[in-house]
């Protein structure tokens, strides 16, 4: 895997869900209907989709902030609609951290996977909900949940489609000068690369990255040189393209090379091994058409794709080019998320406390926050259903605990109420 990394933050909040209604069944000689309420509409998710297509995260340098919509509020029994979702795409290899803790989110490295990291808020009931044997014409309904906001991280490891393998001075850093924008340095020696370079091709509509990877020697499977951090570089590719030097300088033979090559590829994973591959037989300018016969027929019999080039002339450049985007696209055509839809997991609730204020106390926590902004705090039946609610998660105790008394004022968050303790 070659990488190139860009970076930014995005602040992502999804909708907040829609109200529920208060409503009762009105009908013809049915002077008392019974209460039908219905509820609110779900908020919109704020998801993040690997799209092939994308190639980098610049877009998102000119907007920081994305914010689903709002769930519609109930009327009567007519239930609201949800909310729109938003969809950001992002390029193929976004790791996704949580910017306040850096804890990884999510890593989209499939086409098509989806991951959403900001759910929409809960639409809230109607009154109908709340019907009971002791409760049997409730008058009131429920707000809708808050949105969901995260300030997330996005961080580009770029992968390569298609990876360059071969042994040093082959002439893969000339191959991709040739066939990209890429100016990789380029000598007449061994390990001219020390670490890859990459280059996007363009083919027809047609764009894919390919990474020029660092020669490979012998032993390179077992560490030898720095063979473990160049095979890692490998091992997320789609498509090996074998670079061989078709007349080599020491005079080897280009198949035993390319046997070699496959070995090394073999001992450190077999999933290498299997990766569809090309064979370019590099360097044909360097003798006669006939001395290349016999190599290619060798090359031949093991049922490869097998591409004569030359990075001196640009002789097969562009067929190579075109079999290389024939096979990348056969690869990511079967390379498909497994599944439609994740859910990033979730950020921590913050436990539920009661601290000092300046003139009270302050009840703090993430799930009696939500409670209290779901509550219509005008409404005096909805107040006294939240007081038993509080009562039971035992908020009341904490509360007397803490050194509360009646008449006290408590905040939780902007909402305030007046501590009446009736122990």
């Amino acid at each position: 895997m070659s990488t190139f990394i860009d970076e930014t933050i995005v602040d992502l909040i999804s909708g907040n869900g829609g109200s529920g209604a208060v409503g009762f069944h009105r009908e013809k000689h049915v002077p008392r209907g019974g209460p039908n309420g219905a509820n609110g509409g779900r908020g919109g998710d704020l998801i993040l989709m690997a799209e092939r297509g994308c190639r980098t995260l610049y877009d998102f340098k000119f907007r920081e902030r994305f914010e689903a919509e709002s769930g519609v509020h109930a009327i009567g029994n007519r239930k609201g609609k949800s909310g729109e979702s938003i969809i950001l795409k992002v390029p193929l290899g976004t790791v996704i951290y949580d910017a306040k803790t850096n804890e990884h989110v999510a890593d989209l490295t499939i086409h098509g996977m989806k991951v959403i990291v900001c759910e929409g808020g809960r639409g809230g009931h109607g009154n109908a909900h709340y019907v009971s044997s002791i409760r049997q014409v409730p008058n009131f309904a429920e707000k809708g949940e808050p949105g969901q906001r995260r300030k997330i991280k996005l961080e580009l490891k770029l992968l390569a489609d298609i990876g360059l393998v071969g042994l040093p001075n082959a002439g893969k850093s000339t191959l991709l000068s040739l066939i990209s924008a890429a100016k990789p340095k380029i000598g007449a020696y061994p390990f001219t690369t020390i670490s890859p370079n990459m280059g996007i091709v363009s083919v027809a509509d047609t764009s894919f990255a390919v990474a020029d990877l660092p020669g490979l020697i012998e032993g390179a499977s077992e560490g030898i040189g720095l063979g473990h951090q160049f095979l890692r570089h490998a091992e997320r590719t789609k498509v090996l393209v074998h670079v061989i030097d078709a007349f080599p300088i020491d005079e080897t033979d280009p198949y035993e090379n390319y046997l070699l090559i496959r070995k090394e590829l073999m001992t450190y994973s077999e999933d290498l091994g299997k990766l569809e591959e090309i064979i370019a037989l590099n360097k044909i300018d360097m003798a006669l058409p006939e001395m290349l016969e016999p190599i290619m027929e060798k090359f031949m019999t093991i049922g490869k794709q097998v591409y004569a080039i030359s990075g001196a002339t640009g002789q097969g450049i562009n067929e190579l080019k075109y079999a290389m985007m024939e096979t990348y696209e056969e690869t990511e055509a079967v390379n498909v998320a497994p599944v439609n839809l994740i859910l990033a997991p979730k950020q921590d609730e913050d436990p539920t406390n009661v601290i000092p204020a300046e003139d009270g106390w302050e009840v703090v926590g993430t799930k009696v926050v939500r409670m209290v902004a779901m509550t219509d705090l005008t409404n005096s039946d909805a107040v006294r259903y939240l007081h038993r609610r509080l009562h039971r998660m035992g908020i009341l105790d904490l509360l007397r605990k803490a050194g509360a008394k009646h008449g006290d004022t408590v905040y939780v968050r902007d909402a305030v109420f007046a501590f009446e303790d009736q122990a």
